[in-house]
């Protein structure tokens, strides 16, 4: 963890709490002693992304209304023709679909390409 948060500059301890709550959701394992540290959990390419931002940020949607996961009323008399509902919910779909069909190889992927140009 230090030697991250040192190269991403990072507070050590902001990077401890992420880590511990993807090591509780099973994207991250540890193993303690002199060669320890933190592993995947599973493959790189069976991670998505929208796991981990769900897992540090809660859900998608930008309003509770339309979130699959957090759903709250809203108050509006008409919810269902409500037309600002239904355009936050073509925006929670759409960072829904992009987020969840990618994967974190995918992402080091891109970091790779976007390197090498």
């Amino acid at each position: 963890i230090k030697e991250i948060a040192e190269g991403e500059k990072i507070p050590v301890k902001f990077l401890e709490q992420i880590f511990l709550s993807l090591k509780n959701t099973g994207i991250l394992h540890s193993k303690s002693g002199r060669s320890g540290g933190y592993y995947l959990g599973k493959a790189a390419n069976q991670i998505r992304i929208g796991q981990i931002v769900r897992i540090l940020d809660g859900p998608l949607a930008p309003i509770n209304c339309v979130s699959e996961t957090a759903y709250e009323p809203c108050g509006c008399p008409d919810e269902e023709n409500c037309g600002l509902r239904l355009v936050m919910l073509d925006v929670r779909n759409a960072i829904a679909d992009i987020l969840d069909n990618t994967t974190l190889a995918d992402v080091l992927r891109r970091v790779d390409e976007h390197q090498q140009e």
